[in-house]
């Protein structure tokens, strides 16, 4: 009995524990998304004209930069500087949605598309957020799955910077739609489950799942639906 006891003690112990990371990491993301506006509003004044001069080489830096913000944050994980590593990093992250979206933006109907792709993102997000948490069922069996589906659209994505063909790159969207779908699956498992207990980490991975989603959502429905002058 005693040691039965126990074992329900350190089950509930662990669950408030989960339950404290979860909590946490759904409060940071949605102060997240104070820097990523911000940084949009920043992004759209910047005259991106120049990376048509040189779209590759502005594309490998805009992905270094990203780089080394993301090793910045997980480096500090564990402290203060952690949670300004991430907001600066969230920030950065908005400034370069600035080129997708003044191009979504010269569409007759690009302010609805934007709306769209970010309702879509939203609705997304939190059906598949609450199957994770509701059903708790583990979906840690995905992991290997989407990593070798996250290298290939990476792989895809830098390989398409050279040959720049349409039909390909919203193939990448579309796929890229799914795997980070997933992803949020996955990562929100891994919450619940207590397969991360950082909350920093928890909160970075579930941003990066969202903005690729955004972002790929938003470049199928200007692909499908924009409207040109």
């Amino acid at each position: 009995m005693q040691y039965e006891s126990q074992a329900i003690t350190q089950s509930g112990l662990l669950a408030l524990d989960q339950n404290k990371v979860l909590r946490n990491t759904y409060m940071m993301l949605a102060i997240t998304m104070i820097p990523t506006v911000i940084g949009a509003f920043a992004g759209m004044a910047i005259n991106f004209s120049f990376m048509a001069q040189s779209p590759v080489m502005s594309s490998l830096l805009m992905f270094g930069a990203m780089m080394g913000m993301l090793l910045a944050v997980t480096a500090l994980r564990n402290s203060v500087w952690g949670i300004a590593a991430l907001l600066g990093f969230t920030f950065l992250a908005g400034v370069f949605l600035g080129p997708i979206l003044q191009v979504a933006l010269h569409l007759k109907n690009g302010a609805q598309l934007v709306g769209l792709a970010a309702g879509g993102t939203g609705i997304i997000f939190g059906s598949l957020a609450t199957i994770a948490t509701v059903t708790k069922k583990d979906f840690s069996f995905m992991g290997k799955f989407l990593f070798i589906g996250l290298i290939l659209l990476i792989v895809a994505s830098l390989a398409n910077l050279f040959f720049q063909i349409p039909a390909l790159s919203l193939t990448i969207s579309a796929i890229a739609v799914m795997v980070f779908s997933a992803y949020i699956l996955f990562d929100v498992s891994r919450i619940v489950h207590g397969g991360e207990t950082n909350y920093v980490m928890a909160t970075l991975g579930l941003y990066m799942n969202i903005y690729n989603l955004f972002i790929n959502l938003l470049n199928l429905l200007m692909a499908f639906s924009g409207e040109r002058d």
